[in-house]
Order: structure tokens, then sequence, then C-alpha cells
């Protein structure tokens, strides 16, 4: 006989929280019938869960396996009572759309709506992530919809063009670049950098360039957000470097000047992204026409 879900549920408070009786408080039962439930959970599983003592309770190796399953499968229960409560509320269906962050700043947001607003009854769900952590997700079926940049790996998943940006450099008025009208990466180089993470694409991608000039990468400030690039850029701890379009759009109310990258490599492919096999619905065609005609409001590349 498989476990009941109350138990599991009461399972994974109870290994989360390492006590049984603050998990059964929460679940707001009894700490007899807390312990009952648990040891039936056991017997049925045919092993022990936890180690108690007065602490508490530590998971056990086959404790520890449950709770990888236990979670996942409550993740999915709780996604099925999400969709189903959709479809109660009159909404025929969700998508759950991933976009990395250069897209959701400049692209993203206006193209889902023209879709929403075509198809009022699905549910779009949106999150923003680095493009290596939409690939992963698109693959394990936690995402059904993918834009990132070209440049990361796509095995096993289905790719169509989608949009272009150009990489640009944002200075103070009064720095040296801002009197150029597009400027070099290598001369770029000369100065401390304001850049994302390590972790995005467009970071890997400076640090290549950067190896192919022979010249290092003077990064002063690392952060997560576009718009704090240009907020440190406009504190004076050094030049930025961001996607154009989003660069230009963040920079005006501050001061600051954007200079577009002369380079061919800085031009970037932004791709919409499924997994291969994937069942088709009829919202889901939808979205991808709206997102793979989706024309540019600018040529970046011709900046």
């Amino acid at each position: 006989m498989l476990p009941d879900i109350d138990s599991l549920a009461l399972f994974v408070k109870a290994a989360e929280l390492r006590s049984l009786t603050r998990a059964a408080e929460s679940s707001h039962m009894g700490l007899a019938a807390a312990s009952r439930r648990i040891s039936l959970l056991e017997h049925r599983l045919k092993c022990s869960l936890f180690e108690r003592s007065p602490k508490g309770v530590e998971l056990t190796p086959a404790g520890a396996t449950l709770l990888v399953h236990a979670k996942a499968m409550l993740l999915q229960l709780n996604q099925m009572q999400a969709d189903m409560d959709d479809h109660g509320a009159g909404r025929r269906g969700q998508l759950r759309v991933w976009a990395n962050t250069s897209t959701m700043t400049e692209f993203v947001p206006g193209d889902l709506a023209r879709f929403a607003k075509l198809n009022p009854d699905v549910l779009l769900i949106l999150e923003e992530r680095w493009s290596a952590q939409i690939v992963a997700a698109l693959l394990a079926g936690e995402a059904d919809v993918g834009i990132i940049v070209e440049g990361v790996a796509t095995d096993g998943l289905e790719v169509f063009p989608y949009r272009t940006d150009r990489l640009a450099v944002i200075v103070p008025q009064d720095h040296p670049l801002a009197s150029n009208e597009a400027v070099d990466f290598v001369d770029v180089l000369d100065y401390d950098l304001i850049a994302l993470e390590s972790g995005s694409s467009m970071m890997r991608l400076l640090a290549e360039q950067a190896v192919h000039l022979e010249k290092g990468l003077r990064l002063r400030v690392q952060v997560r957000g576009f718009e704090v690039v240009c907020r440190v850029v406009q504190s004076g701890l050094g030049v930025g470097l961001l996607p154009y379009q989003a660069a230009s759009v963040m920079s005006q109310s501050m001061g600051l000047t954007v200079r577009p990258l002369t380079d061919e490599w800085a031009v970037r492919q932004m791709l919409t992204c499924i997994k291969k096999d994937r069942p088709r619905s009829i919202s889901l065609t939808r979205l991808l026409e709206v997102l793979t005609n989706a024309k540019a409001s600018a040529d970046l590349g011709n900046v």
C-alpha cells in the first residue's frame, strides 16, 4: 500500500523542523496522532525514517531519500491543485515562462502582455533566471518555455530565434569614453568594471573576449540587477557593461552616457526554447508564434 499524502506532508514538516512536536502543532494535530502517523509510515515503508532524541529528530539515510521524493510529490500535487483551480475559475490552462535578465528587462514583458491580451484564458507564470538555470528547468519539466541568450548548451531542446541585443558601456557624462559614438571593448578593459554576477551568460562572454585580447577584466563590483549596475556607475566606482537598450532606458534619469560596443561579438542572439518532443497545446503553440514572430522595437545590431 502506498503512503497517504497527509502522512508524507507531516513527515516533510518534521524533517524540516527537526521536531515531531512542532510538526504536529503546525499540522493542527496532537503529538500522539502525529507519532502514530509516522510509525505507520515507517511500517509501510519497512524502514526507520528518523533518529529520535530529547533534542528532536534527525533523518536516517532512508529518511533523507524519502524526503527528496516526498517534497517532489507534494510540489506536483500543489501544482495539480493550482491547475484545477484555474480550470474552475474559467482559465483553460497555464504556461510557465522562464526568461533571462536581459530579455526580462528589454522585451519579454511587452511580448507576454500582447499574448495575454489575445489569450485572456491562459495564466502566465513568469520567472527571471540565468540562461543555464532556464535550460535545466526546461529539461526537468519545471518550465514550459524558456528565453535565453545564445551560447548556453541547448541539447535536448528545440530553439527558435527570438530577438537580438548589443552590449554597451555605461559611463558618467564626463568620462573619457563618453566622447566616442561607439567604443571598442579593448578600450573598456583599461578601466575598473561594474558588471553582473559571474553566473550570467554576459559575464562569461566578456571574460572569453578579454582572454582573446590577452587582457584581464578589472572587476571592481559584481551585482545581480541591471539598475544596480547603473547606480554603482553613477557613484563613480567604475564603468558598467549592460545590453544597450536596457542601459539606455535606465541611464536617462541618472545622468549617465551609454555607448554601444563596436565588436561583432557584442551583438547577441536571444532564443526561445522548449523541451524536444514536448506535446504542444493550443496555448503553447500560440505563445511560440508570438515569441518567434516578435519584431524588435529597435535593430540594436545597427546602433
